[in-house]
């Protein structure tokens, strides 16, 4: 794959629809766990997800057609779970774990189909909704994501000639590379083991870029690259599947809660679930869904013997630091702990915290967006800003026709009606929290 040309790919191709969608193992693997457990806990609870563009100058319904989205969307849902990728995932070690998932989850996956959704337009963005069982509709979040950014490259890179084709490829490839020149770099210093995997599915550029982006670190930085998150990648090219939960599980749980004290322990009624159904190496916390700070000072004890935080939305040196402080005032040891930084992370943030926590704690990146979609400055006829990554997520927003609500350490990522942040906030306090920018 590191000889594709895409060039030529985007200019000649002529077919009736080009599928950005051709496996349902084209996700994330944390969404696989996640649903396994979701499927075995909550059966029967509803959701509902929706689409959110928090970079709204960039109007997508003005830029993506209305018919091409729904062309994409359509197809997906007719794809199913091939019996080789079941196979795989029954039989396959994860986290040095076997049998990680169930015969009765691989049994629901041979049947299963994205369910429908609800598609139109307000303001110049897309409204699209995925509404059904939890373990049904959660899929949706991955798969709608890199289709509207797959979708959003192919228009920006319309009309250009097979020859400007080639240099934004070329530029692009040079950019990255130069990135892993400096992984190298940093590797070479001995500070501690470089752990870099690739979190980049939702927000790529393409299905084949980010299969080139994979195999450019593996070349690069070698035994440092130690997997990605996207579960066809990881088995087409014998990686680790790397990836534990995320957002919606600590949002749900609220959203399902039935007082102000109910709500303030939800977050550590995820980690008994996790622990109970996972435990071993997948015991990884994600302490920011409503605030770490007041998350760490109010975390039951035995959370200090989790393998580790993934903090995800602090800037990187505070949140790591902070995680620091709490195992050492929990009496752990932070050098035998691990850190996952994946927000946003960038080659500077990377050299930054790695040579700052050298010695500290153990240090391993998710690297996302700007690992498979950093065009900036690399278009050949002045579109630059067409290329440039947008903040587009899909979330949870309803639990059992309650509202779902995200604080996060950035006000800015907030989610919610507004008199729900306001009660969350309430119950949860605001300590530890900053807004800044939010760009990917």
């Amino acid at each position: 794959m590191a000889n594709t040309n895409f060039a030529e790919r985007v200019y000649s191709h002529n077919w009736k629809i080009d599928p950005i969608v051709r496996s349902l193992f084209d996700t994330d693997f944390y969404k696989l766990l996640m649903q396994q457990l979701i499927l075995a806990k909550f059966p029967t609870t509803k959701v509902k997800f929706r689409l959110v563009n928090r970079t709204k100058a960039v109007r997508l319904a003005d830029i993506i057609p209305m018919e091409e989205l729904r062309a994409q969307l359509d197809h997906a849902r007719t794809i199913r779970f091939e019996n080789k990728e079941l196979i795989w995932l029954r039989g396959n070690t994860f986290y040095g774990r076997t049998n990680m998932f169930k015969q009765e989850y691989i049994d629901y996956l041979r049947t299963y189909q994205l369910p429908e959704y609800s598609l139109s337009v307000e303001d110049g963005q897309y409204v699209l909704e995925f509404y059904g069982n939890w373990a049904d509709a959660m899929l949706w979040e991955i798969h709608a994501l890199t289709i509207i950014n797959e979708l959003r490259a192919r228009v920006a890179m319309a009309g250009m000639s097979r020859f400007e084709l080639d240099v934004l490829y070329s530029r692009a490839k040079a950019k990255l590379w130069g990135k892993v020149e400096r992984l190298r770099t940093l590797k070479a210093e001995g500070l501690g083991p470089l752990k870099v995997t690739d979190f980049g599915t939702r927000r790529r550029h393409g299905f084949l870029w980010q299969e080139w982006c994979i195999e450019a670190l593996q070349e690069g930085i070698g035994e440092s690259f130690t997997g990605t998150s996207n579960v066809k990648h990881a088995m087409e090219h014998n990686l680790e599947a790397i990836g534990t939960n995320a957002h919606e599980l600590p949002m749900v749980m609220a959203a399902l809660a039935n007082s102000d004290e109910e709500l303030l322990h939800s977050s550590y009624k995820v980690l008994d679930l996790w622990e109970e159904f996972y435990g071993g190496n997948l015991l990884i916390a994600l302490p920011d869904a409503y605030g770490t700070t007041g998350f760490l000072r109010r975390a039951p004890k035995k959370l200090a013997d989790w393998l580790g935080f993934r903090p995800d939305s602090k800037e990187p040196m505070e949140g790591t630091q902070e995680i620091i402080d709490w195992f050492k005032s929990q009496g752990r040891d932070p050098r035998e702990k691990l850190v996952i930084l994946s927000d946003g992370m960038e080659i500077d943030s990377i050299e930054d915290t790695f040579r700052h926590f050298a010695g500290q704690v153990r240090l391993s990146y998710g690297w996302g967006t700007n690992l498979t979609n950093d065009f900036k400055g690399c278009s050949p006829i002045g579109n630059d800003a067409d290329f440039r990554s947008i903040s587009l997520v899909c979330k949870v927003v309803e639990a059992d026709g309650k509202p779902a609500v995200k604080l996060s350490d950035n006000p800015s990522k907030a989610m919610g009606p507004e008199a729900e942040v306001e009660r969350y906030l309430r119950v949860f306090g605001t300590e530890g929290m900053v807004r800044h920018n939010v760009v990917v």
